[in-house]
Order: C-alpha cells, then sequence, then structure tokens
C-alpha cells in the first residue's frame, strides 16, 4: 500500500491512498465472511451461505460497501502513520466502490493535521540529572537474603516461638483430617493473620484451637500442635559466607559485586529518567501540545490496556474503583492526560529528527528485526519478509528514527545537579510576580504532575 500527501494550505492535506489487489481481495473475504454471518437466508446456517448465493440475494455492491467501509479506517492510519501525518480532525473520504478486486484501487482523504513544531535550540536547554549513587539499604537487603539463604536451622524447643522461626506442627480440621509434621515459618507472610498471631509465644507441645476466615468470607477453624520450634542460624558477614553463597572466595570480592550490581540497576533508571526529563523540558520550552483524534486513540488504547492488566490480575474495575477512591472520570482524565503528554514529546522528537536530518534506512530497520528474531528463536529473513509484505517496516522505521533523536537529545542538552535545579526553580523572577503558580518541572527522583 502507498500514498501520495498533497498539501493544501492551513494545516489542511489530501491523503491519497493506494490499496493493492491483495489487500482489497482480503477485505472483500472478511466483509463476505460477516455478511454470511448477518444475513439470513431461507435454506442456510448463518455463516454457511455460498458466495454466489449471497451475492445473488444483496448484490455486489452490497460487499464492496461492507469492505470498504470496514477497512478504509485501517488503511487510512496505517498510511498516515506511514507518511508522518498526525491527523487533528477526522477524516473526509472520496472515493468510487472498487468493480474488482484483481486491480489496485485508491481513496483518497482530507484532513487537518498538526503540524510539526518549531522547537527551541535543546542545546541551550538545562537538565536536571540526579547523580546514581548506591543505597546502603539495597546492598544490605542483598547481603541479608544471601544470609538467609544458607542460614542453620538448630532446635529451640525450650523457648516460646517467635517471628523468623520455623515451626513443625500438626494440623487437625473439625471433620478429624489431620496433617502431621507440617512445617511453617512464622513472618513469612504466607500464613493467615489468626494462625500466625496463635503460634507467636506458644511452646512445644502446646494445643492452639484457630478460628480464621477465608477468602470468600466464610468461616474456618484448624487445631495446630506444635512439636518442634527451630530459629535460624544466620552466618557473619565474612569470607566463609562468600564462599559458601557465591563465586567469590572473600566478602570483599562479595560485597563489591553487590555494589556494582546495583550501581548498574540505579544507573539504569538515572539515564531512564534523564531521557524523559530531556523531552518533557523540550516539550515545555517549545509549548509542544498534543490534540485531536490522535490523543483520543492513544487515551482509548491507555484505558483497554489498564482494564485487560487488571484482568489478568483477577480485578472487576468496579473492585478497583472500589479501593483506590478513584471514580472512573478520573481515571479517564488521567489516561487522556497521559496520552496529551505522550503525542506532545512524539511531535516534539518529530521535529527534533527534522532538524538533526535523521533518517533511518532499510538497513537499520532489518537490523533491528533481526535483532528481535534473534531474541525470540525466529527466523530473522522470515520475519523481515513477512513485515515487509504487510508494510509494517514503517512504524518500525519511525520508531527507531524517534529514538536516534531522543539519543540526540540527550546528548546535547545540558545536564545539570538537581540541588541546583530547585534552586532556580525558587529564585524569583519577573514572570512570576502576579501570576497563577505554574507547575514545578519533572526532575528525575521526583513523581511527574498528575
Amino acid at each position: 500500500m502507498s500514498a501520495q500527501v498533497e498539501e493544501l494550505g492551513e494545516n489542511r492535506v489530501r491523503l491519497t491512498v493506494d490499496v493493492s489487489p491483495h489487500e482489497l481481495e482480503h477485505a472483500v473475504e472478511h466483509a463476505t465472511n460477516d455478511l454470511s454471518e448477518s444475513v439470513k437466508i431461507p435454506g442456510f446456517r448463518k455463516g454457511k451461505v455460498p458466495t454466489p448465493v449471497l451475492i445473488s440475494k444483496i448484490g455486489k455492491d452490497r460487499i464492496w460497501v461492507e469492505a470498504v467501509e470496514s477497512h478504509i479506517g485501517g488503511w487510512f492510519w496505517s498510511a498516515a502513520s506511514r507518511t508522518r501525518l498526525r491527523p487533528i480532525s477526522a477524516p473526509q473520504y472520496d472515493f468510487e466502490l472498487p468493480t474488482t478486486e484483481k486491480e489496485p484501487w485508491s481513496f483518497s482523504a482530507t484532513i487537518e493535521v498538526q503540524p510539526t513544531p518549531e522547537v527551541v535550540d535543546w542545546t541551550t536547554l538545562e537538565v536536571p540529572r540526579a547523580e546514581a549513587e548506591v543505597p546502603q539499604e539495597l546492598v544490605d537487603q542483598e547481603l541479608e537474603a544471601l544470609r538467609q539463604s544458607v542460614a542453620e536451622l538448630v532446635p529451640a524447643d525450650d523457648r516460646p516461638a517467635k517471628e523468623g522461626d520455623t515451626l513443625v506442627v500438626d494440623l487437625q480440621s473439625p471433620s478429624g483430617e489431620a496433617q502431621s509434621d507440617t512445617v511453617v515459618e512464622l513472618g513469612s507472610g504466607r500464613l493467615v493473620e489468626e494462625i500466625e498471631a496463635a503460634l507467636i509465644g506458644a511452646s512445644v507441645g502446646e494445643t492452639k484451637e484457630v478460628d480464621y476466615e477465608l477468602a470468600d468470607e466464610s468461616g474456618a477453624a484448624v487445631t495446630i500442635t506444635v512439636k518442634h520450634v527451630n530459629e535460624k542460624m544466620l552466618p557473619e558477614l565474612d569470607d566463609e559466607l562468600a564462599r559458601s553463597a557465591s563465586e567469590f572466595d572473600t566478602f570483599a570480592e562479595l560485597k563489591a559485586d553487590i555494589e556494582g550490581r546495583v550501581l548498574a540497576a540505579v544507573e539504569e533508571e538515572v539515564d531512564a529518567a534523564y531521557r524523559t526529563a530531556a523531552v518533557d523540558t523540550l516539550v515545555t520550552a517549545s509549548n509542544v501540545q498534543g490534540a485531536g483524534p490522535l490523543v483520543e486513540t492513544r487515551a482509548r488504547e491507555l484505558l483497554d490496556g489498564f482494564v485487560r492488566s487488571l484482568g489478568r490480575r483477577g480485578i472487576e474495575p468496579t473492585t478497583y474503583f472500589e479501593v483506590t477512591g478513584q471514580s472512573p472520570e478520573m481515571l479517564i482524565a488521567q489516561m487522556q492526560g497521559e496520552a496529551a503528554r505522550s503525542v506532545a514529546r512524539e511531535l516534539a522528537l518529530e521535529a527534533v529528527a527534522d532538524k538533526a536530518g535523521i533518517e533511518i534506512s532499510d538497513d537499520d530497520v532489518k537490523a533491528l528485526i533481526r535483532e528481535q528474531a534473534k531474541e525470540s528463536g525466529d527466523d530473522p529473513d522470515q520475519v523481515i519478509a513477512d513485515i515487509w509484505s504487510h508494510g509494517h517496516q514503517e512504524s518500525l522505521r519511525e520508531d527507531l528514527r524517534l529514538r536516534a533523536a531522543l539519543d540526540r537529545l540527550v546528548a546535547e542538552v545540558k545536564p545539570i545537579s538537581l540541588d541546583l535545579a530547585e534552586a532556580r526553580d525558587k529564585l524569583w523572577t519577573p514572570d512570576k510576580e502576579n501570576t497563577e503558580p505554574e507547575k514545578k518541572l519533572w526532575t528525575p527522583g521526583s513523581k511527574e504532575p498528575e
């Protein structure tokens, strides 16, 4: 599928899209199947109507109308993406129905588009960047996890059980069903709260009757007899721990490795936050704003994705709203805000790509596909052929172009410390006098404004 753009002035364009016979045939096939399911023809079950009978009953034009109307939107948005158009109005289509799926067919769409914004000289922008530091508490957590992994259990039957102990217990239900020598760890979060509370302070030989609530809010009971109490003996933070819990011979080497891994993770987070801050600073400085159907479409995609994520976790939307205290209107507004920010960022990066003359070759796209195919174990050549046959390479090209623009932007803005950014934000300037308070600039380490 190819497309041509004609400038009409005042940010309006006419997009002419050429649809290949293969795509047209696919649309007709879909339309025929859909009409076969919906049209009632005596003597035939739904979905089982032969195509010649369907055509004789409803006419070929009805199938063409269904094929075009059900697919023209997808053809349009695919072509708009490939030609880097960002519509801010609904397309006005102009076409004549096809007469055969054996020849190419074309249609045009007149739309108002979001012009590529004029961005400021990004090399003059100052962007806050956090210093990558190793939080000692994270290192301590890693070391404690290692100690726990090689800890030894020793008998502590001479004292009451406490949190952190591992108990051996016998369980018996009211019906008489028994389970002997069950191992439970107090404080692990795996026990029902009522049972956990009952076992804290229990001694060997002691029996507890515990009533507790199930997930469906029904009640249950169990009789628990404590047979053994064991406590964990944690090893010292020394060379012996390093040799028993890792590939290192000394504790110093072990700790240095942990600090290196933690630092690498922190640096990755700092880099990601700095990249976001760089493009957001450019968006703000250039007053770039997303608008129109693209924002609405992006908001719907975000909302649909959020609802699907709740479903995967077994959470109903009504339950989510009850637990969080958020209303559907608040969630929709949040998604629309995120969509507008997302579109504004893309517009700004597209302007950077235009100014910097960034272009992505077919070889660049194929290199990305080969890399991803290698990770997934697919045949790279087959994946490339499939993507090219469906025209999907253009969306990948645009992704790579925006990524390259972001790389260029991040490399050329000026990083400043968080302290300096905060100090400058507090400085009085004439434009702040008698004006509404502005939103504080988002910086790494702070939450993005709602």
